[in-house]
């Protein structure tokens, strides 16, 4: 589902809805100062404050790429949002598994390293580490306090940043963004900030800023672009940055299941249009197989304003 619209502003209804965002905020705090494992490994999250996508997975692939360059045996944790796979410990194969099974974000993180799926993320914690994992990096769960944190991040989509800055329903966040920062080493501000995201938050937290770049570029391309992501709107501006003109577009919701009836008529609009299929690497993984190589992939990193400045973070658990 798509979040309201209210969720981005400060609408009647939102005000209306403040007492139940009231209790849901005591109910999250109450949950998230409850002691966590303690790990025989440092542990790093990836979360944000609100529902929906920010930017947590290519910060987490980026920062394990980091830990790799110093030699460190890296493994990913993620409940598989949106998958299939029960109530145990799943060691992600991207050659057996799919996103149906474990969901999209898993498949990206185990391109790149061990990555166990679990919604009890000391469970899959406990099974990393028994295969020799020397540093976990968590996909999301900042919320989650059954595993203790030893360095958390809070990111923030500039281009949504905390919406109308209230708790769900009242807002999309899961907790104030002031109480999610306060459990952060610092903010990783993904994109412009549109919306004074950094003035919400704590003063004194450091604020990291870095914007999504293209993994190729796409000067004098004509594409046909779909999305079901949290934002699709932030692909096809991704998209033109990368020099490509859009001939058509498609925006589905975040974690959206493609059908083969869905994908024939996208293949088609595109053919219509003159253009060229494209979509984000995290929604070709949910396409079926046989449509799979018909499609364009863009694959994004991160570039970060001030590499230094998440180093040096990291050096406190590498």
């Amino acid at each position: 589902m798509r979040p309201p619209e209210f969720w981005s502003r400060d609408a009647r209804l939102a005000r209306l809805l403040s007492p139940l965002a009231a209790v849901v905020a005591g109910v999250t705090a109450r949950r998230v100062a409850r002691p966590g494992w303690q790990a025989p490994v440092p542990v790093i999250c990836c979360g944000n404050a609100g529902a929906g996508g920010s930017g947590k997975t290519p910060l987490a692939l980026d920062l394990a790429a980091r830990l790799q360059a110093r030699g460190m045996r890296v493994a990913f944790l993620t409940r598989g949002y949106r998958g299939r796979s029960g109530g145990g410990v799943i060691a992600v194969d991207p050659t057996i598994h799919d996103a149906n099974l474990v969901g999209d974000e898993a498949m990206l993180l185990a391109a790149l390293a061990s990555t166990f799926v679990c919604a009890d993320r000391v469970a899959g914690a406990r099974a990393a580490c028994a295969t020799g994992a020397r540093i976990l990096v968590m996909d999301d769960g900042l919320q989650n306090p059954g595993l203790r944190q030893d360095l958390a991040f809070l990111v923030v989509d500039g281009g949504a940043g905390f919406g109308n800055g209230r708790v769900m329903p009242a807002g999309p966040l899961r907790e104030p963004a002031a109480a999610a920062a306060a459990r952060c080493a610092a903010a990783v501000l993904i994109g412009d900030d549109a919306l004074d995201a950094a003035g919400q938050l704590p003063a004194g937290l450091p604020i990291l800023r870095a914007r999504l770049l293209p993994g190729r570029s796409l000067a004098g391309q004509r594409v046909f672009a779909f999305a079901g992501i949290g934002r699709p709107e932030k692909f096809f501006a991704t998209l033109r940055d990368a020099g490509a003109t859009l001939a058509g577009t498609r925006a589905f919701a975040d974690h959206h299941r493609f059908t083969e009836a869905e994908c024939a008529a996208l293949l088609r609009d595109a053919a219509a249009a003159g253009a060229a299929p494209i979509t984000t690497a995290k929604d070709a993984v949910r396409l079926p197989t046989s449509i799979r190589a018909r499609v364009e992939t863009l694959e994004v990193g991160l570039a970060w304003n001030d590499a230094a400045a998440i180093e040096r973070l990291l050096d406190r658990v590498a």
